[in-house]
């Protein structure tokens, strides 16, 4: 059952990870803007909860960018983190996303093969259909599950985890993501997030060995509540 502490809502919990459901709009890990990151709160919530004295040690395993909302796991020990890395270098992470965009897919469903390049310099993500010097390959998997008032909702599994994948991949497609106008959205959302949501993640407990779903809602937001009877379960694809 998700917990509420400081402000965070905390859906998994044990002496290894904890998960919280992220909103868009915060960071994951602190950056150069200075804002107080996701991770500081959550250790926080765990200094207080846990009477701990001192410093607390949360491990970052993963991120989101700072306008995706969804479910975040963080280490609570380093051979958590070690084999939560791990997992992740692997490929042995199941990731589930919501996107909703005002463009529909054509066609409807398929798989998304790409070839990416990360400008750091602008945040930017390039994605191209052939191989290139220093090119990562990302592939995605989509299908359109639903239409309501010129927005669709598109559920996403994507097999690699590179910078921005989605959001550039959705965009190469012509579907950008709602309020997403560094890829292509014609306008941007009033609270500047857009309309992507990390909805579960499943692995193997790293130290447990036992199989973990971890599913999140996505924000109780206008466009959000227009899908709420979509987003109670993950289609099979």
């Amino acid at each position: 059952m998700a917990k509420k502490g400081q402000g965070l809502e905390v859906v998994y919990e044990d002496n290894h990870l904890i998960a919280v459901n992220k909103p868009g709009g915060y960071l994951v890990q602190g950056d150069v803007t200075g804002d107080t990151p996701l991770v500081d709160f959550v250790k926080q919530y765990i200094k207080i909860r846990y009477d701990k004295p001192g410093d607390v040690f949360l491990g970052v395993i993963h991120r989101l960018d700072r306008p995706v909302s969804g479910v975040v796991v963080f280490a609570r020990t380093s051979k958590a983190l070690t084999r939560m890395n791990k997992l992740f270098r692997d490929n042995q992470i199941q990731k589930s996303y919501w996107a909703v965009t005002t463009d529909r897919p054509d066609p409807m469903m398929g798989r998304l093969e790409h070839w990416l390049t990360k400008d750091k310099d602008r945040n930017f993500t390039n994605a191209r259909k052939k191989a290139t010097t220093c090119a990562k390959k990302a592939t995605l998997d989509y299908l359109l599950t639903g239409s309501i008032d010129h927005h669709h909702l598109i559920a996403v599994r994507p097999h690699t985890g590179r910078p921005h994948q989605i959001r550039v991949q959705l965009a190469k497609l012509d579907t950008p993501i709602r309020g997403d106008i560094k890829y292509g959205s014609g306008k941007m959302n009033p609270d500047n997030c857009i309309h992507l949501h990390a909805y579960s993640l499943a692995f193997e407990h790293p130290v447990k060995k036992e199989p973990v779903l971890i599913k999140v809602n996505p924000p109780n937001e206008l466009v959000w509540r227009k899908f709420r009877n979509f987003t109670d379960e993950f289609p099979e694809f």
